[in-house]
């Protein structure tokens, strides 16, 4: 299993506690649980990520790092 540090906003930390205590899960597991569902929803496998500036703006360089 791969481990991936993800930094989130507070209000969202906030939102994710909540709702894995209402679900009875820790709070990785609730996010395992949120991304299985938005993954394997018909709707989220025919947008392409490369619409979405928000899922591809991190791939983008940043404009004052040049190759060396």
């Amino acid at each position: 299993m791969i481990r991936f540090a993800l930094r989130l906003p507070d209000d969202l930390h906030q939102q994710l506690t909540d709702r894995a205590r209402t679900d009875r899960r820790s709070i990785n597991s609730e996010i395992l649980h949120l991304l299985e569902v938005a993954l394997s929803t018909p709707a989220a496998n025919a947008e392409s990520p490369a619409d979405d500036s928000a899922t591809s703006a991190p791939l983008r360089r940043k404009p004052d790092s040049s190759p060396a």
